[in-house]
């Protein structure tokens, strides 16, 4: 096992292209001294753009082939084990790398990840976990989508290694842990849905909440929400749509007000611009890309295939804080005590 701290990074997948991979890939290097990085992808393009930047602290490992979005996961398991992701995932299973990122295919990177790491022992899958901005700063919330559809015993794992998640990484002792559901009554929801509230409230090593409704993600009534992946996915995506949208109505009435205003009030507007324009980035969702396939025996985190220079950097951030706080090792020493 390599000794220093090193993340390996899928240059090549997403929509994005390879360039504000590779520019995300040294922006990391400013900001983590300690920290090697392995870029997986056409090695020559890679050099290219790196040029005279090109350092001892990176590695380039040649891959010729790429995962689509549109490849099904069983078939790029058995047909693109030459492909960036899978050279990334097979990095961490070596013991060449601590965690890898990814911008590509989330099925994809999931069967492969279930193929080459494994899954921790009590897990039938891995969970999708990412964090959404909240009251109290962050929420967690899982399945994000790589589970559509899932059993009330999965629901009742993902509940415990969100609560482990929130508690090794995110240093929240006695994390509180919601059900997400249609309404916090005990008769509704799906039996299912049902199932896993009498599983989640019969562990006594879990601080749960009960059942909680899509505002309570923002309201900071607890630390992590538990679901299915197809309530997670429209859950995140329609809060950064929303997100979107309150950011570019207060940018655009911003400039308006520029051009309307009396002096008085341009003045006020001018003195209030810096507040305005922290407050809009607070409400970006790219400060919070990267989502971790949690459950696996090694750090796998997924980026939006559409993310930019920063955005992608910020997933490579999320990398680097699970390797720092040792995730996998600390999460599975108290997983079997939790289950």
């Amino acid at each position: 096992m390599s000794q220093r701290k090193t993340i390996a990074l899928d240059i090549m997948s997403g929509d994005c292209g390879p360039h504000s991979r590779i520019r995300a890939a040294q922006e990391t290097l400013k900001l983590h001294p300690g920290l090697h990085l392995i870029l997986v992808g056409e090695a020559h393009l890679i050099r290219e753009v790196l040029g005279a930047a090109e350092t001892d602290r990176i590695t380039i490992i040649q891959a010729e082939q790429v995962v689509t979005m549109d490849d099904r996961p069983s078939q790029a398991l058995r047909r693109k084990q030459d492909s960036s992701m899978w050279r990334a995932v097979e990095q961490v299973a070596m013991g060449m790398s601590q965690a890898c990122v990814s911008a590509g295919n989330t099925g994809a990177l999931m069967a492969m990840g279930r193929h080459l790491l494994k899954t921790l022992p009590g897990i039938d899958r891995p969970a999708l976990v990412g964090p959404v901005p909240s009251a109290s700063g962050q929420t967690l919330l899982l399945d994000l989508g790589a589970n559509i559809d899932c059993s009330a015993e999965q629901l009742h794992q993902f509940a415990v290694l969100g609560s482990l998640m929130m508690s090794e990484v995110y240093e929240v002792s006695c994390p509180r842990v919601g059900l997400l559901n249609v309404g916090e009554e005990e008769a509704k929801g799906s039996e299912k849905v049902r199932l896993a509230q009498q599983l989640l409230g019969d562990n006594d090593e879990l601080n749960y909440f009960g059942f909680v409704e899509g505002d309570d993600l923002f309201s900071c009534a607890v630390d992590v929400v538990v679901c299915d992946g197809f309530p997670g996915n429209v859950a995140l995506k329609s809060s950064e749509g929303a997100a979107r949208y309150v950011m570019r109505q207060l940018q655009g009435k911003q400039l308006q007000g520029d051009l309307k205003l009396n002096l008085w009030h341009r003045m006020l507007a001018w003195v209030a611009r810096p507040l305005l324009r922290r407050f809009v980035e607070s409400l970006d969702p790219g400060r919070f890309n990267g989502a971790t396939l949690l459950g696996l025996q090694g750090v796998v985190v997924k980026s939006h295939g559409s993310a930019d220079e920063q955005q992608f950097l910020a997933a490579i951030n999320q990398a680097v804080r699970a390797v720092e706080q040792n995730a996998v090792h600390r999460i599975n020493d108290r997983l079997e005590s939790m289950l």
